[in-house]
Protein backbone atom coordinates (compact mmCIF):
# COMPACT_ATOMS: atom_id res chain seq x y z
CA UNK A 1 0.00 0.00 0.00
CA UNK A 2 1.17 3.76 -0.48
CA UNK A 3 1.21 5.42 2.40
CA UNK A 4 1.87 8.97 1.43
CA UNK A 5 2.51 9.69 -1.92
CA UNK A 6 3.54 13.33 -4.17
CA UNK A 7 3.63 12.79 -7.46
CA UNK A 8 4.61 15.83 -9.66
CA UNK A 9 3.09 17.85 -7.01
CA UNK A 10 3.20 21.90 -8.28
CA UNK A 11 1.32 24.86 -6.93
CA UNK A 12 1.16 28.29 -8.11
CA UNK A 13 -0.25 31.57 -6.50
CA UNK A 14 -1.44 34.24 -8.40
CA UNK A 15 -3.11 35.42 -11.62
CA UNK A 16 -1.99 36.14 -14.97
CA UNK A 17 1.11 38.19 -15.19
CA UNK A 18 1.96 38.00 -11.33
CA UNK A 19 1.31 34.39 -11.11
CA UNK A 20 4.04 32.43 -9.07
CA UNK A 21 4.50 28.79 -8.96
CA UNK A 22 6.17 28.07 -5.23
CA UNK A 23 6.00 24.80 -5.29
CA UNK A 24 7.38 22.88 -8.99
CA UNK A 25 7.55 19.05 -9.75
CA UNK A 26 7.84 17.61 -6.07
CA UNK A 27 7.99 13.91 -5.75
CA UNK A 28 8.38 11.94 -2.24
CA UNK A 29 6.88 8.85 -0.77
CA UNK A 30 6.80 8.60 2.61
CA UNK A 31 6.74 5.28 4.26
CA UNK A 32 4.31 4.09 7.36
CA UNK A 33 5.73 4.57 10.26
CA UNK A 34 8.61 6.85 9.02
CA UNK A 35 9.53 10.65 10.75
CA UNK A 36 10.92 12.79 7.88
CA UNK A 37 11.92 15.85 7.98
CA UNK A 38 11.77 18.40 5.18
CA UNK A 39 14.34 21.85 5.73
CA UNK A 40 14.99 24.89 3.92
CA UNK A 41 14.57 28.62 3.98
CA UNK A 42 11.60 30.93 5.29
CA UNK A 43 9.37 31.45 1.96
CA UNK A 44 11.04 28.45 -0.06
CA UNK A 45 7.40 26.51 -0.06
CA UNK A 46 7.41 24.75 3.16
CA UNK A 47 4.23 25.08 4.39
CA UNK A 48 2.55 25.26 0.81
CA UNK A 49 3.99 21.48 0.90
CA UNK A 50 2.41 20.37 4.08
CA UNK A 51 -0.65 22.20 3.86
CA UNK A 52 -1.15 19.86 0.29
CA UNK A 53 -0.55 17.18 2.17
CA UNK A 54 -2.97 17.55 5.00
CA UNK A 55 -5.39 18.52 2.30
CA UNK A 56 -5.93 22.42 2.84
CA UNK A 57 -4.93 23.57 -0.39
CA UNK A 58 -5.39 21.86 -3.51
CA UNK A 59 -2.08 21.37 -6.26
CA UNK A 60 -2.77 23.10 -9.67
CA UNK A 61 -0.57 20.29 -10.92
CA UNK A 62 0.23 16.54 -10.08
CA UNK A 63 -1.30 14.53 -6.95
CA UNK A 64 -1.34 13.89 -3.56
CA UNK A 65 -2.05 9.66 -2.44
CA UNK A 66 -2.73 9.31 0.87
CA UNK A 67 -3.25 5.39 1.73
CA UNK A 68 -3.97 4.38 -1.70
CA UNK A 69 -6.66 7.78 -2.05
CA UNK A 70 -6.04 10.68 -4.15
CA UNK A 71 -6.09 13.52 -1.33
CA UNK A 72 -9.02 15.82 -1.95
CA UNK A 73 -9.95 17.81 1.74
CA UNK A 74 -8.77 17.89 5.17
CA UNK A 75 -9.15 14.68 7.12
CA UNK A 76 -8.70 14.06 10.86
CA UNK A 77 -6.46 11.08 9.82
CA UNK A 78 -3.98 13.77 8.70
CA UNK A 79 -3.57 16.08 11.46
CA UNK A 80 -1.31 19.31 11.67
CA UNK A 81 0.14 21.56 14.00
CA UNK A 82 1.26 24.68 13.32
CA UNK A 83 3.86 27.37 14.21
CA UNK A 84 1.16 29.81 15.90
CA UNK A 85 -0.54 27.39 18.21
CA UNK A 86 -4.47 28.76 17.10
CA UNK A 87 -5.97 27.79 20.71
CA UNK A 88 -9.33 28.60 21.66
CA UNK A 89 -8.31 31.39 24.72
CA UNK A 90 -11.48 31.28 26.83
CA UNK A 91 -11.02 27.37 26.98
CA UNK A 92 -8.75 25.08 29.59
CA UNK A 93 -5.96 22.82 28.20
CA UNK A 94 -8.64 20.20 29.09
CA UNK A 95 -11.53 22.17 26.99
CA UNK A 96 -8.69 22.68 23.72
CA UNK A 97 -8.11 18.96 23.30
CA UNK A 98 -11.45 18.04 24.08
CA UNK A 99 -12.45 20.23 21.08
CA UNK A 100 -11.37 17.87 18.68
CA UNK A 101 -11.80 14.88 21.11
CA UNK A 102 -15.53 15.32 21.21
CA UNK A 103 -15.47 16.05 17.31
CA UNK A 104 -13.57 13.01 15.79
CA UNK A 105 -14.92 11.01 18.35
CA UNK A 106 -18.53 11.32 18.75
CA UNK A 107 -19.88 7.75 19.32
CA UNK A 108 -17.56 7.49 22.50
CA UNK A 109 -19.00 7.32 25.90
CA UNK A 110 -18.40 10.91 28.40
CA UNK A 111 -15.96 9.00 30.28
CA UNK A 112 -14.05 6.99 27.71
CA UNK A 113 -13.52 10.78 25.82
CA UNK A 114 -12.29 12.52 28.92
CA UNK A 115 -9.46 9.65 30.11
CA UNK A 116 -8.56 9.74 26.33
CA UNK A 117 -7.96 13.53 26.49
CA UNK A 118 -5.90 13.10 29.86
CA UNK A 119 -3.69 10.59 28.12
CA UNK A 120 -2.48 12.93 26.11
CA UNK A 121 -2.22 16.15 28.35
CA UNK A 122 -0.30 13.03 31.01
CA UNK A 123 1.68 12.36 27.55
CA UNK A 124 2.95 16.17 27.15
CA UNK A 125 3.94 16.58 30.54
CA UNK A 126 0.63 19.16 31.06
CA UNK A 127 -1.37 16.92 33.79
CA UNK A 128 -0.61 19.74 36.63
CA UNK A 129 -2.04 22.95 34.20
CA UNK A 130 -5.51 21.02 32.68
CA UNK A 131 -6.91 23.82 34.16
CA UNK A 132 -5.11 26.66 32.70
CA UNK A 133 -6.13 29.06 29.83
CA UNK A 134 -3.60 29.46 27.03
CA UNK A 135 -2.88 33.17 28.98
CA UNK A 136 -1.77 31.41 31.49
CA UNK A 137 1.05 29.45 29.87
CA UNK A 138 4.18 29.55 28.60
CA UNK A 139 4.96 29.80 24.86
CA UNK A 140 6.47 26.21 25.01
CA UNK A 141 3.09 24.84 26.97
CA UNK A 142 0.90 26.10 24.48
CA UNK A 143 2.50 24.15 21.54
CA UNK A 144 2.40 21.75 23.94
CA UNK A 145 -0.96 21.91 24.00
CA UNK A 146 -1.21 22.05 20.39
CA UNK A 147 0.58 18.64 19.69
CA UNK A 148 -1.62 16.78 22.50
CA UNK A 149 -4.65 17.95 20.52
CA UNK A 150 -3.11 16.67 17.55
CA UNK A 151 -2.17 13.70 18.58
CA UNK A 152 -5.35 13.44 20.47
CA UNK A 153 -7.04 12.61 17.23
CA UNK A 154 -5.18 9.38 16.86
CA UNK A 155 -3.83 10.08 12.91
CA UNK A 156 -2.12 8.16 10.66
CA UNK A 157 0.15 10.72 10.00
CA UNK A 158 1.09 13.73 11.74
CA UNK A 159 2.29 16.75 10.46
CA UNK A 160 4.47 19.20 12.21
CA UNK A 161 4.58 22.55 10.40
CA UNK A 162 7.78 24.03 12.09
CA UNK A 163 6.46 24.06 15.65
CA UNK A 164 9.15 24.55 17.80
CA UNK A 165 10.39 27.94 15.52
CA UNK A 166 9.46 30.67 17.75
CA UNK A 167 9.97 28.99 21.05
CA UNK A 168 13.59 29.91 23.12
CA UNK A 169 16.64 27.33 23.05
CA UNK A 170 16.01 25.45 26.22
CA UNK A 171 12.08 25.04 25.42
CA UNK A 172 12.67 24.07 21.91
CA UNK A 173 15.28 21.09 23.03
CA UNK A 174 12.71 19.72 25.82
CA UNK A 175 9.83 19.71 23.34
CA UNK A 176 12.17 18.09 20.51
CA UNK A 177 12.57 15.35 23.06
CA UNK A 178 9.44 14.81 24.02
CA UNK A 179 8.30 14.77 19.71
CA UNK A 180 11.17 11.78 19.87
CA UNK A 181 9.69 9.84 22.64
CA UNK A 182 6.09 10.66 21.49
CA UNK A 183 6.93 9.26 17.83
CA UNK A 184 9.04 6.33 19.70
CA UNK A 185 5.72 5.34 21.85
CA UNK A 186 3.43 6.20 19.70
CA UNK A 187 4.66 4.77 16.18
CA UNK A 188 3.33 8.05 14.17
CA UNK A 189 4.10 8.72 10.63
CA UNK A 190 5.41 11.75 10.91
CA UNK A 191 6.61 15.16 8.64
CA UNK A 192 8.64 17.72 9.84
CA UNK A 193 9.18 20.75 8.40
CA UNK A 194 11.71 22.40 9.94
CA UNK A 195 14.61 25.24 9.43
CA UNK A 196 16.66 23.81 12.13
CA UNK A 197 19.39 21.45 11.12
CA UNK A 198 19.77 19.97 14.25
CA UNK A 199 16.34 19.14 15.08
CA UNK A 200 16.01 17.19 11.68
CA UNK A 201 18.90 15.42 12.24
CA UNK A 202 17.96 14.47 16.37
CA UNK A 203 14.36 13.39 15.37
CA UNK A 204 14.30 12.06 11.42
CA UNK A 205 14.89 9.21 9.51
CA UNK A 206 15.33 11.15 6.40
CA UNK A 207 16.38 14.69 5.79
CA UNK A 208 15.22 16.23 2.55
CA UNK A 209 16.37 19.97 1.68
CA UNK A 210 13.24 22.03 0.05
CA UNK A 211 15.25 24.22 -2.55
CA UNK A 212 14.37 27.92 -2.44
CA UNK A 213 11.28 29.51 -4.35
CA UNK A 214 9.92 30.10 -6.74
CA UNK A 215 9.76 27.10 -8.09
CA UNK A 216 11.32 25.34 -5.04
CA UNK A 217 11.89 21.39 -5.37
CA UNK A 218 13.22 18.97 -3.46
CA UNK A 219 16.53 18.30 -3.02
CA UNK A 220 18.86 15.48 -2.24
CA UNK A 221 17.84 13.39 0.64
CA UNK A 222 19.96 12.85 3.63
CA UNK A 223 19.57 9.13 5.62
CA UNK A 224 19.75 9.51 9.32
CA UNK A 225 21.52 5.94 9.91
CA UNK A 226 21.95 7.10 13.98
CA UNK A 227 20.86 4.50 16.93
CA UNK A 228 17.90 6.42 18.89
CA UNK A 229 17.97 7.94 21.64
CA UNK A 230 20.01 10.24 20.22
CA UNK A 231 21.24 12.52 23.08
CA UNK A 232 22.36 16.02 22.49
CA UNK A 233 25.20 17.01 23.88
CA UNK A 234 26.39 13.08 22.66
CA UNK A 235 26.15 13.67 19.21
CA UNK A 236 29.53 15.97 19.74
CA UNK A 237 31.41 13.19 19.80
CA UNK A 238 29.19 10.72 16.86
CA UNK A 239 31.52 10.83 13.61
CA UNK A 240 27.82 9.73 11.59
CA UNK A 241 26.06 13.15 13.35
CA UNK A 242 29.09 15.48 12.38
CA UNK A 243 29.48 13.97 9.07
CA UNK A 244 25.66 14.62 8.29
CA UNK A 245 25.54 17.98 10.19
CA UNK A 246 28.39 19.22 7.86
CA UNK A 247 27.14 18.11 4.46
CA UNK A 248 23.18 19.12 5.32
CA UNK A 249 24.72 22.63 6.46
CA UNK A 250 27.00 23.14 3.14
CA UNK A 251 24.44 22.02 0.56
CA UNK A 252 22.06 24.60 2.15
CA UNK A 253 24.76 26.86 2.23
CA UNK A 254 25.45 26.43 -1.59
CA UNK A 255 22.21 26.87 -2.72
CA UNK A 256 20.51 29.61 -0.28
CA UNK A 257 23.43 31.82 -1.05
CA UNK A 258 23.84 32.29 -4.24
CA UNK A 259 21.94 35.32 -4.53
CA UNK A 260 23.44 37.75 -2.31
CA UNK A 261 23.46 41.34 -4.05
CA UNK A 262 26.79 43.35 -2.74
CA UNK A 263 28.65 46.06 -4.14
CA UNK A 264 32.34 46.34 -3.62
CA UNK A 265 33.49 48.83 -5.73
CA UNK A 266 31.80 51.54 -2.91
CA UNK A 267 33.94 53.20 -0.36
CA UNK A 268 33.27 54.84 2.47
CA UNK A 269 34.15 59.19 2.59
CA UNK A 270 36.90 59.61 5.36
CA UNK A 271 34.83 61.69 8.16
CA UNK A 272 34.43 60.94 11.31
CA UNK A 273 30.64 61.17 13.20
CA UNK A 274 30.28 63.78 15.67
CA UNK A 275 30.74 60.80 18.70
CA UNK A 276 33.54 59.52 18.28
CA UNK A 277 36.64 60.35 20.24
CA UNK A 278 38.61 62.88 17.91
CA UNK A 279 35.94 64.45 16.35
CA UNK A 280 36.29 67.35 15.19
CA UNK A 281 39.92 67.02 15.31
CA UNK A 282 40.77 63.83 13.13
CA UNK A 283 39.70 62.83 10.15
CA UNK A 284 38.33 58.63 10.07
CA UNK A 285 41.64 57.66 8.95
CA UNK A 286 43.32 58.90 11.69
CA UNK A 287 40.91 57.94 14.31
CA UNK A 288 41.07 54.48 13.49
CA UNK A 289 45.19 54.55 14.75
CA UNK A 290 45.08 52.58 17.92
CA UNK A 291 45.28 55.15 21.11
CA UNK A 292 46.16 54.87 24.67
CA UNK A 293 43.58 55.27 26.31
CA UNK A 294 42.55 52.38 28.12
CA UNK A 295 41.72 49.99 25.46
CA UNK A 296 42.08 46.57 26.98
CA UNK A 297 39.15 48.69 29.44
CA UNK A 298 37.42 50.49 26.62
CA UNK A 299 34.06 49.22 27.83
CA UNK A 300 33.70 48.45 31.83
CA UNK A 301 31.22 46.92 33.63
CA UNK A 302 31.69 47.43 36.88
CA UNK A 303 29.61 45.62 39.47
CA UNK A 304 26.65 46.45 38.23
CA UNK A 305 23.18 45.36 39.30
CA UNK A 306 19.24 45.90 38.46
CA UNK A 307 17.22 45.71 40.97
CA UNK A 308 13.36 45.81 40.39
CA UNK A 309 10.33 47.36 42.77
CA UNK A 310 7.50 44.67 43.12
CA UNK A 311 4.51 44.40 45.61
CA UNK A 312 6.66 41.86 47.25
CA UNK A 313 9.37 43.86 47.79
CA UNK A 314 12.72 44.13 45.56
CA UNK A 315 13.57 42.02 43.08
CA UNK A 316 17.53 42.04 41.84
CA UNK A 317 17.31 40.19 38.32
CA UNK A 318 20.85 41.22 37.87
CA UNK A 319 23.91 40.96 40.60
CA UNK A 320 27.38 41.91 40.78
CA UNK A 321 27.86 41.96 36.75
CA UNK A 322 31.43 42.77 36.17
CA UNK A 323 33.13 42.37 32.79
CA UNK A 324 36.02 44.25 30.72
CA UNK A 325 36.08 44.50 26.84
CA UNK A 326 38.57 45.38 24.89
CA UNK A 327 38.04 47.88 22.18
CA UNK A 328 37.24 46.15 19.24
CA UNK A 329 36.39 43.30 20.44
CA UNK A 330 33.54 40.92 19.69
CA UNK A 331 31.47 39.60 22.98
CA UNK A 332 28.62 36.48 22.80
CA UNK A 333 26.66 37.02 25.71
CA UNK A 334 24.50 33.62 26.22
CA UNK A 335 22.21 32.03 28.98
CA UNK A 336 18.73 30.87 29.50
CA UNK A 337 15.52 32.83 29.43
CA UNK A 338 15.00 34.91 31.89
CA UNK A 339 18.64 35.43 33.03
CA UNK A 340 19.19 39.08 32.76
CA UNK A 341 20.83 39.27 29.33
CA UNK A 342 18.79 41.98 27.41
CA UNK A 343 18.70 43.83 30.98
CA UNK A 344 22.89 43.90 30.79
CA UNK A 345 22.35 45.28 27.10
CA UNK A 346 19.66 47.78 27.73
CA UNK A 347 21.81 49.17 30.75
CA UNK A 348 24.52 49.64 28.71
CA UNK A 349 22.40 51.48 26.03
CA UNK A 350 21.07 53.47 28.19
CA UNK A 351 17.28 52.59 28.14
CA UNK A 352 17.23 51.34 31.49
CA UNK A 353 18.41 52.61 34.69
CA UNK A 354 21.22 51.23 36.50
CA UNK A 355 20.65 50.40 40.12
CA UNK A 356 24.04 49.80 41.67
CA UNK A 357 27.96 50.06 40.06
CA UNK A 358 28.33 51.78 36.93
CA UNK A 359 29.28 51.22 33.08
CA UNK A 360 32.23 53.03 31.59
CA UNK A 361 32.69 53.47 27.72
CA UNK A 362 35.51 55.37 25.83
CA UNK A 363 36.04 57.04 29.17
CA UNK A 364 33.05 58.42 29.56
CA UNK A 365 30.56 56.91 32.38
CA UNK A 366 26.99 55.52 30.87
CA UNK A 367 24.00 57.53 32.38
CA UNK A 368 21.65 57.90 28.87
CA UNK A 369 21.15 56.38 25.59
CA UNK A 370 23.04 58.31 23.00
CA UNK A 371 24.34 57.87 19.30
CA UNK A 372 28.03 56.63 19.99
CA UNK A 373 25.74 53.05 21.04
CA UNK A 374 23.56 51.42 17.61
CA UNK A 375 21.30 48.88 18.67
CA UNK A 376 19.63 46.39 16.64
CA UNK A 377 17.29 44.93 18.71
CA UNK A 378 15.07 41.63 17.52
CA UNK A 379 12.05 43.02 15.78
CA UNK A 380 14.03 46.16 13.43
CA UNK A 381 11.49 48.77 14.62
CA UNK A 382 11.42 50.65 11.34
CA UNK A 383 8.90 53.54 9.80
CA UNK A 384 6.83 51.07 7.79
CA UNK A 385 6.31 54.34 5.61
CA UNK A 386 9.47 55.09 5.31
CA UNK A 387 11.86 53.23 2.16
CA UNK A 388 15.22 51.12 3.44
CA UNK A 389 17.07 54.74 2.35
CA UNK A 390 15.31 57.44 4.58
CA UNK A 391 15.28 54.63 7.65
CA UNK A 392 19.33 54.48 7.61
CA UNK A 393 19.52 58.33 7.15
CA UNK A 394 17.75 59.70 9.75
CA UNK A 395 20.65 57.85 12.19
CA UNK A 396 23.08 59.28 9.67
CA UNK A 397 21.54 62.67 9.51
CA UNK A 398 22.45 62.59 13.44
CA UNK A 399 25.29 61.48 13.58
CA UNK A 400 27.22 63.26 10.23
CA UNK A 401 25.37 66.91 10.24
CA UNK A 402 28.61 68.21 9.40
CA UNK A 403 28.90 66.33 6.88
CA UNK A 404 27.88 66.97 3.07
CA UNK A 405 24.64 65.66 1.12
CA UNK A 406 26.85 63.74 -0.76
CA UNK A 407 28.59 62.36 1.69
CA UNK A 408 26.07 61.37 3.73
CA UNK A 409 24.51 59.71 0.96
CA UNK A 410 27.48 57.35 0.12
CA UNK A 411 27.69 56.47 3.86
CA UNK A 412 23.91 55.23 3.50
CA UNK A 413 24.31 53.19 -0.11
CA UNK A 414 27.58 51.93 1.54
CA UNK A 415 26.05 50.18 4.78
CA UNK A 416 22.91 49.01 2.57
CA UNK A 417 24.87 47.73 -0.36
CA UNK A 418 26.60 45.81 2.46
CA UNK A 419 23.75 43.96 3.51
CA UNK A 420 22.89 42.99 0.35
CA UNK A 421 20.38 45.18 -0.28
CA UNK A 422 21.77 47.43 -3.25
CA UNK A 423 18.78 46.72 -5.14
CA UNK A 424 15.74 47.69 -2.89
CA UNK A 425 17.10 50.72 -0.64
CA UNK A 426 14.20 52.72 -2.07
CA UNK A 427 11.53 50.25 -1.25
CA UNK A 428 9.46 50.99 1.64
CA UNK A 429 9.97 48.94 5.33
CA UNK A 430 6.40 47.62 4.79
CA UNK A 431 7.64 46.01 1.66
CA UNK A 432 10.30 43.99 2.58
CA UNK A 433 10.62 40.71 4.26
CA UNK A 434 11.77 40.08 7.83
CA UNK A 435 15.09 39.34 6.40
CA UNK A 436 15.43 42.46 4.71
CA UNK A 437 14.12 44.63 7.12
CA UNK A 438 16.61 43.65 10.01
CA UNK A 439 19.05 43.80 7.22
CA UNK A 440 18.27 47.44 7.09
CA UNK A 441 18.72 47.57 11.36
CA UNK A 442 21.75 46.20 11.06
CA UNK A 443 22.95 48.74 8.18
CA UNK A 444 21.21 51.61 10.29
CA UNK A 445 23.23 50.74 13.12
CA UNK A 446 26.67 50.29 11.37
CA UNK A 447 26.32 53.60 9.28
CA UNK A 448 26.26 55.47 13.25
CA UNK A 449 29.62 54.78 13.70
CA UNK A 450 29.18 53.82 16.90
CA UNK A 451 31.90 53.78 19.36
CA UNK A 452 29.82 49.98 20.42
CA UNK A 453 27.55 47.69 18.57
CA UNK A 454 24.95 46.20 20.79
CA UNK A 455 22.89 43.33 19.12
CA UNK A 456 19.70 41.79 21.23
CA UNK A 457 19.33 38.62 19.60
CA UNK A 458 18.96 40.44 16.60
CA UNK A 459 17.69 36.88 14.18
CA UNK A 460 15.89 35.50 16.53
CA UNK A 461 13.01 36.00 14.47
CA UNK A 462 14.34 34.78 11.30
CA UNK A 463 14.49 30.92 10.56
CA UNK A 464 18.06 29.85 10.96
CA UNK A 465 18.89 29.77 7.22
CA UNK A 466 17.87 33.35 6.67
CA UNK A 467 19.84 33.69 10.14
CA UNK A 468 22.64 32.04 8.59
CA UNK A 469 23.09 34.14 5.88
CA UNK A 470 22.23 37.32 7.82
CA UNK A 471 25.45 36.59 10.01
CA UNK A 472 27.96 35.89 7.40
CA UNK A 473 27.01 39.54 6.84
CA UNK A 474 26.99 40.58 10.11
CA UNK A 475 30.71 39.10 9.93
CA UNK A 476 32.05 40.79 6.58
CA UNK A 477 30.78 44.21 7.56
CA UNK A 478 32.24 44.09 11.13
CA UNK A 479 34.96 42.90 9.76
CA UNK A 480 35.97 46.22 7.58
CA UNK A 481 34.91 48.23 11.39
CA UNK A 482 36.37 46.36 13.74
CA UNK A 483 33.53 47.89 15.98
CA UNK A 484 33.24 47.10 19.35
CA UNK A 485 30.40 44.28 19.67
CA UNK A 486 28.49 42.48 22.28
CA UNK A 487 25.70 40.26 21.37
CA UNK A 488 23.29 38.58 23.00
CA UNK A 489 21.81 34.92 21.24
CA UNK A 490 20.84 31.69 22.93
CA UNK A 491 22.24 30.28 19.27
CA UNK A 492 25.38 27.93 20.60
CA UNK A 493 26.50 28.37 17.10
CA UNK A 494 26.10 32.09 16.76
CA UNK A 495 28.27 32.68 19.91
CA UNK A 496 31.15 30.90 18.60
CA UNK A 497 30.72 32.12 15.13
CA UNK A 498 30.83 36.07 16.61
CA UNK A 499 32.66 36.22 19.10
CA UNK A 500 36.47 36.46 20.28
CA UNK A 501 35.13 35.69 23.95
CA UNK A 502 31.64 33.62 25.02
CA UNK A 503 30.31 35.30 28.45
CA UNK A 504 27.91 32.43 29.57
CA UNK A 505 25.20 34.03 32.72
CA UNK A 506 23.87 31.99 35.44
CA UNK A 507 20.20 31.96 35.47
CA UNK A 508 17.89 35.06 37.13
CA UNK A 509 17.18 36.29 39.56
CA UNK A 510 20.78 37.21 41.09
CA UNK A 511 22.23 36.78 37.60
CA UNK A 512 26.03 37.43 36.84
CA UNK A 513 28.80 36.53 35.07
CA UNK A 514 28.87 32.41 35.45
CA UNK A 515 32.21 31.86 33.12
CA UNK A 516 33.97 33.22 30.31
CA UNK A 517 34.96 31.14 27.16
CA UNK A 518 37.93 32.29 24.74
CA UNK A 519 36.96 31.39 20.89
CA UNK A 520 40.38 31.56 19.72
CA UNK A 521 39.72 30.74 16.38
CA UNK A 522 41.11 32.66 12.96
CA UNK A 523 39.42 35.38 11.44
CA UNK A 524 37.80 35.84 9.45
CA UNK A 525 34.87 32.80 10.07
CA UNK A 526 32.36 31.27 7.55
CA UNK A 527 30.15 28.89 9.37
CA UNK A 528 31.83 26.55 6.72
CA UNK A 529 35.32 26.85 7.81
CA UNK A 530 33.92 26.60 11.74
CA UNK A 531 32.40 23.03 11.13
CA UNK A 532 35.64 22.49 9.55
CA UNK A 533 37.98 23.56 12.37
CA UNK A 534 39.19 20.61 14.82
CA UNK A 535 38.39 22.85 17.78
CA UNK A 536 34.93 23.68 17.12
CA UNK A 537 32.92 20.83 18.77
CA UNK A 538 34.94 21.04 21.73
CA UNK A 539 33.73 24.58 22.32
CA UNK A 540 30.28 23.87 21.06
CA UNK A 541 30.37 21.10 23.78
CA UNK A 542 31.67 23.25 27.07
CA UNK A 543 28.80 25.79 26.22
CA UNK A 544 26.20 23.39 25.80
CA UNK A 545 27.45 21.41 28.78
CA UNK A 546 27.06 24.85 30.91
CA UNK A 547 23.64 26.01 29.85
CA UNK A 548 22.75 22.11 30.71
CA UNK A 549 24.11 22.75 34.02
CA UNK A 550 21.84 25.62 34.60
CA UNK A 551 18.90 24.00 32.56
CA UNK A 552 17.15 24.13 36.23
CA UNK A 553 19.06 26.94 37.77
CA UNK A 554 22.12 27.59 40.09
CA UNK A 555 24.00 24.33 40.79
CA UNK A 556 23.77 24.79 44.38
CA UNK A 557 20.45 25.25 44.16
CA UNK A 558 19.18 21.53 44.83
CA UNK A 559 16.39 22.33 46.88
CA UNK A 560 14.58 24.21 43.78
CA UNK A 561 15.60 21.90 41.43
CA UNK A 562 13.99 19.25 43.22
CA UNK A 563 10.96 20.60 43.81
CA UNK A 564 10.90 21.80 39.84
CA UNK A 565 7.49 20.77 38.38
CA UNK A 566 7.83 18.36 35.20
CA UNK A 567 7.04 21.90 32.85
CA UNK A 568 10.74 22.94 32.07
CA UNK A 569 10.20 25.77 30.31
CA UNK A 570 9.02 27.72 33.60
CA UNK A 571 12.18 29.52 35.25
CA UNK A 572 13.39 27.80 38.44
CA UNK A 573 13.28 30.79 41.18
CA UNK A 574 15.30 31.07 44.05
CA UNK A 575 11.92 31.06 45.73
CA UNK A 576 8.55 30.88 45.38
CA UNK A 577 8.09 34.65 46.50
CA UNK A 578 11.18 35.72 43.70
CA UNK A 579 9.27 33.69 41.31
CA UNK A 580 6.03 35.41 41.97
CA UNK A 581 7.93 38.75 41.75
CA UNK A 582 9.67 37.89 38.07
CA UNK A 583 6.05 36.69 37.30
CA UNK A 584 4.72 40.06 37.68
CA UNK A 585 7.77 42.33 36.25
CA UNK A 586 7.50 39.79 33.02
Amino acid sequence: MTFCQLKNVSKNYGSGKNVTEVLHDINLDIKEGEFVAIVGFSGSGKTTLVSAIAGLIQPDKGEVIFKDKPVVGASAERAICFQSYSLMPWLTVFGNISLAVDETFKDWPKAKRKAHVHKYIDMVGLSHAVDRRPAELSGGMRQRVAVARALSMQPDMLLLDEPLSALDALTRSKLQDEIEEISQVEKKTILLITNDVDEAILLADRVIPLKPGPKASLGPEFVIDIARPRERTAMNHDEKFIKLRKEITEYLLKVGMEAANTDDSMTLPDILPNTASGFPNKTAAEAAKPQSIALDRYVEFSQVDKVYPTPKGPLTVVDGFDLKMRKGEFISLIGHSGCGKSTVLSMVAGLNDISNGGIILDGKEVTTAGPDRGVVFQAPSLFPWLTARQNVELGVERVYPHGSRKERKEIVEYYLSRVGLADSMDKKASELSNGMKQRVGIARAFALSPKLLLLDEPFGMLDSLTRWELQEVLMEVWKRTQVTAICVTHDVDEAILLADRVVMMTNGPHAKVGKILEVDLPRPRTRKQLLEHPDYYRLREELLSFLEEYEHGPADNKKVAASMSTSTEEPAQDTEVEKEQTAEIA
